[in-house]
């Protein structure tokens, strides 16, 4: 692995620990949108085209997701993104390729507890 001129290997190597630390650490609250997000798709999107059934007590409407859900996932997206801005400054990757990345680690709580859910009866 070759490092860019004016950083070292092992600085390199801390810093994308801090990074995959920071993005797990932020996906264990991710959680709770992610799972928002899953639950307002099944119920309208993916229902209205019959990939999946509406919950039948879901009856509120969307005013409990404009007060509730869109702040928390917009919120919880601009508390990730504040966290990862001064942590990719410091990594020499390339920004198309960290960001992607770092939303993948910040979902391995989500795909651990929906791989747990799955496997444990």
């Amino acid at each position: 692995m070759t490092s860019t001129p004016g950083f070292h290997t092992e600085h390199m190597w801390k810093w994308s620990l801090t990074s995959v630390g920071v993005n797990l650490l932020l996906g264990i609250p991710a959680v709770v949108p992610v799972w928002l997000l899953w639950y307002f798709a099944a119920n309208w999107p993916l229902a209205a085209v019959g990939w999946t059934q509406r919950n039948p007590t879901e009856n509120d409407g969307m005013l409990p997701w404009f007060l509730v859900g869109a702040p928390l996932v917009v919120g919880f997206t601009l508390l990730w993104w504040l966290a990862n801005r001064p942590v990719r400054r410091r990594i020499p990757l390339d920004s198309p390729l960290y960001w992607p990345i770092s939303a993948l680690v910040a979902l391995v709580p989500t795909f651990a507890l929906v791989i747990v859910s799955v496997l444990v009866p």
